[in-house]
């Protein structure tokens, strides 16, 4: 089972996943999150320069989450769980998406999306000692923080926001990742110079077509709706988060295009 019955959104789980909906994309909101946080999006609205608006995002994350409180705490798990914020685990990803880190973001978008996880650290199957490996990693790493789900919520929100004043009326982005095998993804259709796979419920690829190729001897690209954008690479300041135009994509069926070098 690659995707569940229930999931957060205004969607439903195996519509997101489809081939159908990355070529017909639909705005996707995370129930509840737009009007729990209406004050942050108004004063986003009132900001013309992106890169404020980055600071204000930061900030109000910091208040909303009292991350800015660590150092107040007074035990050292409570200081821990306030200082792990968003930003500890994007970075963790970027270090190593089979990581803890990348266990706790891989089951907030099963959560959300309702689309599960089909890698960590190896193919994962429902019901099976991979999946149970892949929950153990998650636990640890979601007890090492506060209330990290709804902060990706906000994240994601946020983004998707960004997105929306950046590129319109554009509803794709053309991204790239490069591949040694295809160990990590699932095959479901093969032609010479395409494909159409099942990627992991939340995969790496970049803006760059040559950076690419340092992560793979081929190289695929695809069209990505901005709608299943997790984070993009730019739009937090790069004072908190540097990053390689990476982008975190929501998974399901895509169509690729393969380049070979």
């Amino acid at each position: 089972m690659l995707t569940h019955a229930i999931n957060r959104t205004n969607l439903p789980p195996w519509l997101i996943a489809s081939r159908h909906f990355n070529r017909n994309p639909k705005t996707i909101e995370i129930q509840g999150v737009r009007n729990t946080h209406k004050r942050l999006f108004e004063m986003l609205d009132e900001e013309p320069d992106r890169k404020i608006r980055a600071h204000v995002f930061h900030g109000y994350m910091n208040v909303a989450f009292q991350l800015h409180q660590w150092k107040a705490q007074r035990s050292p798990n409570s200081r821990r769980s306030l200082k792990n914020s968003y930003l500890r685990f994007l970075r963790g990803w970027m270090f190593d998406s089979n990581s803890v880190e990348g266990a706790v973001i891989k089951g907030w978008a099963e959560s959300r999306f309702g689309l599960s996880p089909t890698y960590h650290r190896e193919r994962i199957e429902p019901d099976t000692p991979a999946y149970t490996i892949f929950e153990l990693h998650r636990a640890q790493g979601s007890t090492r923080t506060c209330a990290i789900d709804s902060q990706f919520d906000l994240l994601y929100e946020y983004v998707q926001y960004e997105l929306a004043r950046r590129f319109q009326p554009s509803w794709t982005l053309t991204l790239y990742r490069g591949v040694y095998d295809f160990e990590e993804h699932r095959v479901i259709e093969k032609g010479s110079e395409d494909m159409v796979l099942w990627m992991n419920n939340m995969s790496s690829f970049t803006l760059d077509f040559e950076r690419a190729w340092e992560f793979g001897t081929t190289v695929i690209s695809a069209d990505v709706p901005l709608s299943k954008i997790f984070y993009l690479s730019g739009i937090l300041p790069t004072s908190l988060l540097l990053g390689e135009q990476e982008a975190l994509v929501i998974g399901g069926e895509y169509d690729v295009i393969l380049h070979k070098g």
